[in-house]
Formats: C-alpha cells, sequence, structure tokens
C-alpha cells in the first residue's frame, strides 16, 4: 500500500492530501529513510513523522485496504510520541 494512503486509512493523518504533501516535504521516513508519498510500506516497516511541534515514531502491525476508524488504530504500534490530533501545518 502507498504510504499516503496508509497513513490516511490508519488515521495517522486525517487527510491523504495533508498526507501527501507531509511527505513531499521531507518530515516522512521509512526504516531511516526520507520516503515519497508513493512508497510502498509493509508489516514490520517504522515510520517516523515529524509534525507542526512533535514527532511520533510507530511500527506498522498491519496493512489493510480499509478499516473502521476504531479499528485504525490497531494498524500500528506507537514507539515514540503521539498521533495527529490536529491537521499538519
Amino acid at each position: 500500500m502507498r504510504l499516503d494512503k496508509y497513513l490516511k486509512v490508519s488515521r495517522i493523518i486525517k487527510r491523504r492530501t495533508v498526507a501527501k504533501e507531509a511527505c513531499e516535504t521531507g518530515r516522512v521516513s521509512i526504516n531511516g529513510k526520507v520516503a515519497k508519498p508513493s512508497t510502498e510500506v509493509k508489516e514490520g516497516d517504522t515510520i517516523e513523522i515529524q509534525f507542526a511541534n512533535k514527532f511520533l515514531k510507530a511500527r506498522i502491525i498491519g496493512v489493510s485496504e480499509h478499516v473502521k476508524k476504531e479499528e485504525a488504530k490497531s494498524m500500528y504500534e506507537i514507539i515514540l510520541g503521539e498521533e495527529d490530533t490536529e491537521e499538519v501545518e
């Protein structure tokens, strides 16, 4: 699954356009490498995101095309920081 879609489906970032923008500006990395929106993600990958004023590091537990809002958090495990409660600025 594409990184920008994963960030939206997992609700780490609420909108895909915002996820795409975060990737394009170099604020998202996978396994220590800066990632493009089209980068493929898989279980076991580690995502790092630099939000406007916080940082998130999470491990991908599952990849699924469609997930209910309540089940979205089961797609990843937070290693450091907290998920976005606002939009990326």
